[in-house]
């Protein structure tokens, strides 16, 4: 029989058995190259990848099917997290943690060697949507094992802390891919870029992969698995066992998650878009602004769960997602203000709310299932939350601006901020809770 003790409670019996820097840096590095990886697509999306796979359109359109594409890894997440979640649950998180990191690596060192239309034809597109495929599957399986690394080996009082670190990955990722593209936008001219510059941060993706795999071999796994493996609590299906006993908490996770991705994508990839195509930003100041707003996201990361281990998770949530309801109202004026300068304090604010909103994440997530089905049930939810709140968010957004106005881009953030405003509210609060 089982028996769990208060979280506050120290258990020698747990007594963590990787050094909390190992722990910490294992979830950072390996977090933060599955998003410079996963965030280089959205950011050629948005440059290069509509003339270059889909020449025979208009620009709208060009930027449309690349947006679309854009959309198919968040489709695959949910496999990818069925799938690494299955042996994550049932052989461990460590042998995950290399294989999803794998996964991402070369998908994305393979687009970077990806002919475009006019070498191939109709086949490159194809290969592309492929590829981008096998990103959201390596992302799929990534950030559960990541995060419940970090919390599972975490101390009393301080899962929320611990369960930052793979959240920082995502701002940390996304302005190292953005300063790599920034730096060969600023080296190479408009034509030296679209021609190859563009495919040389996705090569860098081996060198990191290297890094990556070196970090994580050194883990071993958690003593809180460990604990559970030895009392029996393997779950044959994962997935089933997930579905059948705990699909309340995977959907309101899901539904809690979607306010963070639709912040994030409208603020980065749309705006990147817009910014340049629409607005005759150039592309250099503008990755250089998201460079600086992006530092807003990791400020309200740290400090969201720092507050979470101290206040709890929903009330920090909850006020966040409140936030962001406000927030979709100030888009519209924002992006027609001409004003780089009140632009750019939107995006900082929006990227801010998108921390509060994400921060706490890393513990509720993990803290909502048993040990039994934690990988599969967390990492479930979280990419579930990327389809409802991000899959299509640049090219609706897209859609939106066409066919409404920017009025209805904030809309389309104030709903889904909405949306899991509601789902927390029936969240029960786990910051006492054990794993």
């Amino acid at each position: 029989m089982s028996v769990e003790l208060p979280v506050n409670t120290p258990n020698p019996a747990v007594t963590p058995a990787n050094p909390p820097a190992r722990v910490l840096v294992a979830s950072l590095v390996g977090t933060t190259i599955e998003f410079y990886d996963f965030y280089l697509y959205g950011i050629a999306a948005a440059l290069v990848f509509g003339a270059l796979f889909f020449p025979g359109e208009s620009t709208a359109a060009q930027q449309l099917s690349a947006f679309a594409t854009f959309a198919i890894a968040f489709i695959a997440r949910p496999v990818g997290a069925a799938l690494f979640g299955h042996w994550g649950d049932r052989v461990g998180r460590k042998a995950m943690l290399v294989a999803s990191l794998l996964v991402m690596g070369l998908s994305t060192a393979a687009i970077g060697l990806l002919p475009g239309y006019a070498s191939i034809g109709v086949v490159a597109p194809l290969l592309l949507c492929l590829l981008r495929f096998g990103q959201g599957i390596g992302l799929g399986g990534e950030w559960g094992g990541a995060a419940l690394v970090a919390t599972e080996n975490a101390p009393p009082g301080r899962r929320a802390w611990f369960g930052m670190f793979p959240q920082l990955g995502a701002p940390l990722g996304f302005l190292l891919a953005n300063g790599v593209f920034l730096g060969m936008a600023v080296w190479l001219g408009d034509e030296a870029f679209r021609d190859w510059g563009w495919r040389v941060p996705f090569l860098l993706s081996v060198v990191l992969l290297v890094i990556g795999l070196y970090v994580r071999v050194a883990l071993v796994e958690s003593p809180v698995y460990l604990q559970a493996m030895r009392q029996q609590q393997r779950a044959e299906v994962p997935l089933l066992a997930l579905l059948r006993d705990h699909w309340r908490p995977t959907l309101q996770g899901a539904l809690a998650m979607a306010v963070c991705y639709a912040l994030f994508y409208t603020a980065t990839v749309f705006a990147l878009g817009y910014g340049v195509k629409t607005l005759g930003i150039p592309r250099a100041d503008f990755l250089l602004l998201q460079c600086a707003v992006i530092l807003f996201m990791a400020l309200g990361i740290v400090l969201s769960a720092w507050l979470a281990d101290r206040v709890g998770r929903r009330p920090v949530l909850l006020a966040g997602s409140v936030l962001a309801v406000l927030a979709g109202f100030l888009l519209g004026p924002a992006f027609t203000s001409g004003s780089l300068f009140v632009l750019g304090a939107f995006l900082a604010l929006a990227l801010f709310l998108m921390g509060i909103t994400f921060g706490p994440m890393g513990a509720l997530l993990p803290e909502l299932f048993p040990t039994r089905v934690r990988y599969t049930g967390a990492a479930v939810a979280y990419n579930l939350g990327g389809i409802l709140g991000a899959s299509f968010a640049p090219a609706l957004s897209q859609w939106l601006v066409t066919t409404g106005g920017l009025g209805y881009v904030g809309a389309y953030i104030s709903g889904v901020a909405l949306v899991s405003l509601g789902a927390l509210l029936t969240i029960r609060e786990t910051r006492d809770s054990t794993l």
